[in-house]
């Protein structure tokens, strides 16, 4: 799975972003803290979500069970609107 081209991922400061083009099929906007930008970043290129949870697992001092968890979350509701391509 991957991020659809027609979404964009954005940074700010404190802050993560996910912006879908006019051909997203989605009209909002997906905010949320570095832990989403660290997922999205992940998910610029092909990859799995065993993949997403074990490089997550290696940033973040939290038990596996937690991060698979939010994880899963994340890409459910990213599923949601559209932005993965699997």
């Amino acid at each position: 799975m991957k991020l659809k081209p027609s979404f964009i991922a954005y940074d700010t400061q404190d802050q993560s972003m996910l912006v879908p083009t006019g051909s997203a099929g989605f009209a909002g906007l997906v905010q949320g803290n570095r832990t989403l930008g660290a997922i999205l970043s992940l998910l610029k290129t092909e990859t799995t979500e065993a993949e997403v949870v074990a490089a997550m697992c290696a940033r973040f001092d939290a038990p596996q069970a937690q991060i698979a968890q939010d994880v899963g979350r994340v890409l459910d509701a990213l599923r949601g609107i559209g932005a993965l391509d699997e």
